[in-house]
């Protein structure tokens, strides 16, 4: 099992900086979503920004969600997070 969720920052250009409970540090690029399904309601900026964490993954107020294992598995690491 990947690491959980601990900390998410949603930017203004779709992206969600996220950190995992392993201390590992990431950012996620959320705009290959924004033309499927419930994804499209986070083209609004301002509800996109309502990103939180929730049950170990990063969650938006309708319930909309994105496995954490996705997020484990396809976040760019920052170099500092892999400890170099």
């Amino acid at each position: 099992m990947n690491p959980r969720v601990t900390n998410v920052v949603p930017t203004d250009d779709y992206q969600l900086e996220i950190t995992f409970a392993n201390g590992e540090v990431g950012v996620y690029d959320c705009k290959p979503l924004l033309d499927f399904g419930v994804f499209r309601e986070l083209r609004d900026v301002g509800y996109f920004k309502q990103a939180r964490v929730e049950g170990g993954t990063v969650a938006w107020p309708h319930e909309q969600d994105i496995c954490p294992d996705t997020l484990y598995e396809k976040a760019r690491r920052h170099e500092a997070s892999r400890g170099l």
